[in-house]
């Protein structure tokens, strides 16, 4: 039997023009239901919503059953990375552009919101990426990403080179100007723009793209999500690493920068009837 919800956290893209009124909508409407409702601490401060309890991210994971964010997928980003480690699930209503995973659009948010909040939704579970950056052998980053983790060279210099390793065998040396280790989730990202396939998110595998190889026969190339891949520093001044959206800059050669499976996933719902080949269809305009 589908869960039923008690507390439900509403988180906002607060910089949005016009937000305010349809957070206090949502949160009237989940109150009319009979539901606690508690704000994202940022979310109160910047749009001044009173009326509501204004709580931390880790007060939120731990006292809410259900999450509605409401914004473009950087702000389910985010806030998916805040929650993965208590299990909230997470309901996105799209107030951006393209919204792969904030798939409800924001004029249908009350004929969506009404059966998931009466127990009639679809449930799914997206795999993570984690790592880090080691060097000399010392941890000096860690990071954890929905979406991928980037290696990009730096801003004003050439290309970077990368020594590719998984798990424990070399793949090769690959001269670009970066790198990017994909989820599932990530393939609709930057790695679609990169020339990346996509992926279907139920499919247990990661994917390695690279960003304008210096060799063609550099392509994209699909890995299971088994043990460790790697990438060093091997040329290229100023280089970067990017976990979603959190950044370390300015890396040395020698510098190794390692990802893995996160042993925490996130949790959408949907509507029922959801499919992801129908959210394809509409974000990438596959229309006759």
């Amino acid at each position: 039997m589908a869960e039923r919800f008690r507390h439900v956290a509403i988180v906002g893209k607060h910089q949005a023009p016009g937000i305010r009124p349809v957070l206090e909508e949502i949160a009237q409407f989940l109150c009319s239901s009979g539901i606690d409702v508690s704000l994202e601490a940022e979310t109160a401060l910047n749009t001044g919503m009173t009326g509501y309890d204004a709580l931390s991210h880790d007060e939120l994971g731990k006292a809410c059953d259900l999450a509605v964010v409401v914004g473009g997928d950087g702000t389910m980003l985010g806030f998916a990375r805040e929650m993965a480690c208590y299990g909230v699930p997470l309901l996105g209503i799209n107030q951006g552009r393209l919204g792969f995973i904030t798939d409800i659009p924001i004029e249908r948010w009350r004929e969506s919101l009404a059966p998931v909040l009466a127990g009639d939704y679809e449930v799914e579970s997206r795999a993570m990426l984690e790592g880090g950056v080691l060097r000399d052998g010392e941890s000096i980053f860690s990071g954890l990403a929905l979406n991928d983790v980037v290696v990009s060279r730096g801003g004003t210099a050439g290309m970077v080179e990368l020594k590719v390793e998984v798990g424990e065998q070399f793949v090769a040396n690959m001269r670009a100007d970066g790198l990017i280790v994909a989820s599932p989730t990530g393939s609709t990202a930057y790695a679609l723009s990169a020339g990346g396939p996509l992926m279907h998110p139920s499919i247990a595998g990661w994917l390695l793209v690279p960003i304008a190889p210096h060799t063609l026969s550099n392509r994209p190339i699909v890995l299971p999500d088994l043990g460790e891949v790697s990438l060093e520093i091997v040329a290229g001044r100023d280089a970067s690493v990017n976990f979603d959206m959190q950044s370390l800059a300015s890396l040395l050669h020698g510098d190794r920068i390692t990802v893995r499976r996160s042993e925490h996933q996130v949790r959408f719902l949907h509507p029922k009837g959801w499919s992801y080949y129908a959210t394809l269809r509409r974000k990438l305009r596959w229309y006759l």
